[in-house]
Parts: C-alpha cells; structure tokens; sequence
C-alpha cells in the first residue's frame, strides 16, 4: 500500500462516548475538505459545523480541525471531525470520509499507520513513536509518567549524545588511518583513550536505567508456587486487596491459575496463583499441577510459599530441589501468627508474613521490587523495551572490542573503526536510523487502529 495515498480512521475508542474522533491524513487535503464540508477551513482553527453526506443529509454536528502540513502530527494534511460518539454516527461519518477521498485514493488506516507516517516524515523518531503506543497502554501513573517522558525524547537525546560522541571517536581514528604519514598521533592528541572509557561507563550506565524502564513498562511475572494450604490463594487477595481467589481449609482448592495484576511504587507485577504442587491421582488436580510448573518455568520471579508452622517440611525440600536455576526464588513462611513464641528463627534470607493478618507484606512487597532490580531511590525511568536493551547491549560490547584494538598498529586500528562503526549503527537500531522494514512492521501493527 502506497504511503502517499490519504488514510481515515476512527480514533476513538470503540463503543459509546460523549465525543468521537474520525481523522484524516493524506497529502494536499484541501479540494478533499471543501468537497467534504463545503468550505475552506482556517488551520489550526477550531470550526463548528455540520457533517453531511453527498446529498446533504445531516449525519451529525461537531468540530472540525485542520492542521497543515508539515506542522501536524503525521507531518501531512491532517483533518480531524470530532462530532458525538456513537458507533453507528461514526461509521457514517468514517464512510462518507472515505467516500469523499475515493478519487484519491483514500482507504482505512491499518493499525499505526498515522503514528508510522510521522515516524518517516521525521515528526518523531522510533523510540518516540513506540511510546506513544506504551502511553496509550500505560497501567499505572509511573508508567505514564514514563511514557511522556519518552514521548518527549529524553530517552532519544541520551541515545543521540552518544551516538554523536562515537562518530567524533571515528572521525579521529579516520584521520589517523587517512594521514599515517603525519608524526601525530590523533589518538592520543584528541584524547580518544579516555573518550572511549567514558562512552563505556556512560553507556553501561544508560542500559541500567534501561533496564528500570523494561520493568516498568512490562512489569514482572511472579508465580506463587508451594503445596497446598499454604495460604497462596490468600497471600494474592492480600496483595490484591481483594477476594480475587477462594480460599478454603480444603487442600487441592486451586486447580487452575488465577491472574492478578497488582501494582508496587507503580511497577506492574502479574501475580500468578497456581495448584498446589504435590503428588495426587485426582486427574484434574493433576493437570493443574502441571500447569503450575509450566508457569513456575516461564517465570521472571518464584514466590516459594511455605508454611512456618511446618519448618523443613520434605515436600517443601522436594519443590525446592525442582524449581529452576535460573529464576530469582523468593522464600517466605506464611501463618507467622500461630507461631509460639519460642519458635526457632525462620532460615536466613526468608520473610516471614501472615496473608491473614496482614503481617510482613510491606517487607514482602519491598523485596519483590528489590529482586526486580528495581530501584526506587534512582532516576525516575523513561519506559523502554527489550529490543532497546538487546541495542544498548550490542553497542557497549562492541565498545569493549573497539578498546581492545585502540593501538597504533594500522590494521588493529581499522578493527577499531569497525567496531565504533557497529556501536553507532547498533544505537541507530532504536531511534530508527538503521532499521528494517520488518521492523517497522511489527512494531507498528501493535497499534490501535487511528493512532
């Protein structure tokens, strides 16, 4: 599909509200709105008139806005009718759009599309453009916060500062490669050595901050995990603060995952209660025990549940033995409010909580964060995604190899070039400066329809 071709779309929300937006955007929008509403309207102006269709049969009355390119959102023409919000108004309205363009060659916009066409017109740049998609999702006022952050390009200037201060390290080595001649050596002239360390640190510390911003746009997902009666189910309604699952003194309650979404200092954390896990020839018990490990091993965190009352338990130990390596395992003792006084102390390194009562869970709560890598106390985050720390990555490992090659011996030199050359495309990866098509498509189609 041509990008020049005129788009529309609804870009509201679906279902009924008080105030429903179809938007345009297409080069040369000007003939397209005079045959549309009869008349010229004044950029960026604010117009109240009546929507019509060919014949003259009012469809509705509302406000129309023209912005002009290249000062508009998308960079083209941009008309945007803002008229009341019901779904069947609104189809009217998008179809006589449509309609009106058809000699244009208008058609529906696909999800992004308006967002895409700004990122090539270079209204935004792709970091910029992703997190208009994150602020529309955002799930809590950190997360939003965040977002516009992003959206405002704080994250982009970071990422652009170093770009330029690595291809002022490669004009330097380019100078020492085209001018061997010359008794001087750039390197140590300009100072190239300590640059190079520098962009290392700055760099690293970049990717930590990154890191915060991937927890904070995508949250944790945390799995309580244990045997039955341990208190799971009511350690979620704890966290949740609601009756989210039931609890019974029956073993076996849970048969199948419940989903929570609970959110700490505004980091999302998905809390998952599963089956208690333990030997049973009940079939269906069974297959909740299984669905239980398979969450256990797709988890980012494992909340090991277990009962205080019942220290050093076997199936405890057992549980213990098969959880995986590789995540993070919390251990926390419910039921602390039966515990007699003269009770042995609790392993070194578990919480001690009572879901009932409410006990521990402000120190459970910090603890999850902590084992999050989250930091409160540290710079507020903008969001970020996985793909930007993957670029971050690749750019500061390719800075570690480029400072093995910084000698004077020319052809370790040109390895030094190459890898500055790659750290500098790999940081082009997230604003969009070096990036594929394929891309730009999967990003963008997981946009809403009319942004």
């Amino acid at each position: 599909m041509s990008a020049s071709l005129p788009i529309a779309a609804i870009a509201t929300a679906p279902g009924r509200g008080g105030i429903g937006v179809v938007r345009v955007s297409g080069p040369r929008l000007d003939a397209y709105i005079r045959d549309l509403l009869g008349r010229d309207l004044t950029p960026r102006h604010a117009h109240y008139l009546p929507f019509t269709t060919a014949e003259g049969e009012h469809i509705d009355e509302g406000i129309a806005l023209y912005f002009k390119g290249p000062h508009s959102y998308t960079g083209e023409d941009v008309l945007e009718l803002q008229g009341h919000g019901g779904p069947a108004v609104l189809k009217r309205l998008l179809a006589r759009c449509l309609q009106a363009g058809h000699g244009l060659g208008m058609r529906l916009a696909e999800p992004g599309e308006f967002t895409r066409r700004a990122f090539l017109n270079d209204r935004l740049d792709l970091a910029q453009a992703e997190a208009v998609a994150d602020l529309i999702d955002a799930s809590s006022e950190a997360a939003a916060r965040g977002a516009m952050a992003s959206l405002s390009g704080d994250f982009s200037r970071r990422v652009n500062a170093l770009a330029e201060r690595i291809i002022h390290l490669r004009m330097l080595v380019e100078a020492t490669l085209d001018f061997p001649e010359e008794e001087i050596d750039f390197l140590e002239k300009y100072q190239a050595r300590p640059a190079l360390d520098g962009l290392r640190e700055d760099l690293h510390a970049l990717i930590a901050q990154a890191r915060q911003g991937v927890i904070l746009r995508e949250g944790l997902h945390v799995v309580l995990a244990g045997q039955p009666n341990v208190g799971k189910s009511s350690l979620l309604n704890a966290l949740a603060g609601d009756d989210i699952a039931i609890v019974t003194p029956i073993a076996g309650t849970t048969r199948d995952k419940v989903v929570q979404e609970i959110h700490i200092e505004g980091v999302p954390l998905h809390i998952v209660d599963t089956a208690g896990l333990r030997d049973t020839d009940d079939t269906v018990e069974s297959l909740g025990i299984e669905r239980s490990w398979k969450e256990i091993e797709r988890a980012d965190l494992i909340l090991h549940l277990q009962d205080a009352t019942a220290p050093g338990d076997v199936l405890d130990k057992a549980i213990t033995a098969r959880l995986p390596a590789r995540t993070p395992v919390l251990s926390v003792y419910n039921k602390t409010d039966l515990l007699a006084p003269d009770a042995p102390p609790l392993p070194q390194g578990a919480i001690g909580i009572s879901a009932r009562q409410g006990q521990g869970l402000d120190t459970l709560r910090t603890r999850l964060l902590q084992l999050a890598g989250w930091n409160p106390g540290g710079e507020s985050p903008w969001l970020a995604r996985e793909r930007h720390v993957h670029a971050l990555q690749a750019a500061a490992e390719h800075l570690e190899l480029a400072a093995e090659h910084a000698t004077h011996d020319d052809r370790v030199l040109d390895l030094f070039a190459e890898e500055l050359r790659l750290a500098h495309d790999s940081l082009g990866n997230i604003t969009g400066k070096f990036t594929s098509d394929d891309l730009l498509g999967e990003i963008f189609s997981s946009f809403c329809i009319g942004k």
